[in-house]
């Protein structure tokens, strides 16, 4: 099962890399959440390698993912791989210049079951593709919104 969505922001492509690698804000939002997540590496060092084991609650069962950064080329494509629960999920960003002032990201997720539970999951998520797809694409454009006002300092 693959998700994708692309949104162009009013920023530099250096400083919406810069934005997409604040590794501490995204454990944050993950907390508040009501996840638990536990960093192994160091932020300020991606490219040596990081990885997050996660603890969360979905559809009323208790998940645990193991998420590791798998590629980290900087001020273009960052890409992490997670498993758990019976899935496999792998997140693609790849970042493009417009113009001096404009970005284009794109984000692609798949998804693919490894045990007949995860099977089961993603066929239930592909069942209400529609309402997933629509809050992947919500969620992309707001985190490009978020980002851009950011960078303008209006937040």
């Amino acid at each position: 099962m693959e998700f994708s969505g692309k949104e162009d922001i009013d920023a530099p492509i250096a400083e919406v890399f810069h934005a997409l690698c604040d590794f501490e804000n995204m454990e944050r939002q993950a907390l508040r959440r009501g996840a638990e997540v536990q960093r192994m590496g160091d932020a300020a060092h991606p490219e040596n390698g990081l990885a997050w084991d996660v603890a969360f609650q979905f559809r009323g069962k208790d998940r645990k993912l193991n998420v590791a950064l798998t590629t980290y080329e900087p001020v273009t494509m960052m890409a992490v791989t997670g498993t758990g629960s019976g899935v496999d999920g792998n997140l693609e960003v790849e970042l493009l210049a417009l113009s001096p002032q404009r970005t284009r990201m794109v984000v692609k997720l798949a998804l693919s079951p490894k045990t007949l539970s995860g099977r089961l999951m993603v066929q239930s998520l592909k069942l209400a593709k529609t309402r997933l797809v629509r809050g992947f694409e919500r969620r992309v454009s707001e985190f490009a919104r978020q980002t851009e006002a950011r960078l303008s300092g209006t937040v």
